[in-house]
């Protein structure tokens, strides 16, 4: 006898109803062809128009939302200089300027800034008139495989900006000071959010007190 015959609902009757009601179900679904695709209008992520204004230049495109700011540069702009190490914004070498302030592109979407300033390392300088940190860092010896060399270029240009602007870092003593001074400890730490694998830091602080003390 079937344990489940008293009951009003038996798990046979339960299991052939759901097959009938999953059949009826697929069978309304509108088909759809091997490869076929859906609507454009239905296209969860159309191309969209951005501008940007790259190293003086206005650059229009026509990109995926999802686009981050740094494969805009690298993938459409072939503006390579920027390096995508981690992809995660832990390892600096994606750097770059935006509106002058030093930010990880990988971590943004080119989307967001439409109309927006952007200098990349190629917008800093070239090699008929390199920028003061390109020639420091090429006098102090700034670099060995070069892969974080422009995300630490750029880094510092920005770092020094925000000094002159008397933004203190998290080791500045006297936070009313207008102007800190860029000590070898103060340099280390507001460049900390740029890793070198090479580990020439003593060379990068170097190149960096040079240009500051120019700029002073």
């Amino acid at each position: 006898m079937d344990p489940d015959a008293s009951l009003p609902v038996t798990r046979r009757s339960l299991l052939e109803t759901g097959s009938a009601v999953a059949a009826l179900a697929f069978t309304g679904l509108p088909h759809i062809a091997d490869g076929a695709q859906p609507p454009h209008d239905e296209a969860p992520n159309a191309l969209v128009e951005v501008e940007l204004w790259v190293n003086g230049k206005t650059r229009p495109l026509r990109l995926d939302p999802r686009t981050t700011l740094l494969d805009a540069l690298r993938e459409h702009l072939a503006l390579t200089g920027s390096k995508k190490g981690c992809d995660h914004g832990q390892c600096g070498a994606c750097t770059i300027l935006l509106e002058g302030r030093r930010i990880n592109s990988c971590l943004t979407l080119a989307v967001m800034h439409d109309g927006q300033s952007v200098t990349t390392i190629e917008g800093l300088g070239g090699l008929d008139t390199l920028h003061p940190m390109q020639a420091a860092f090429v006098e102090h010896d700034g670099f060995q495989c070069g892969y974080c060399t422009s995300g630490q270029i750029c880094s510092a240009v920005g770092m020094l900006h925000e000094s002159r602007a008397g933004m203190p870092s998290y080791v500045t003593s006297d936070l009313a000071d207008a102007r800190p001074a860029l000590t070898e400890v103060e340099i280390r730490e507001r460049m900390s959010g740029n890793i070198c694998r090479c580990a020439a830091y003593p060379n990068i602080v170097a190149a960096i007190r040079q240009v500051a003390k120019l700029s002073t």
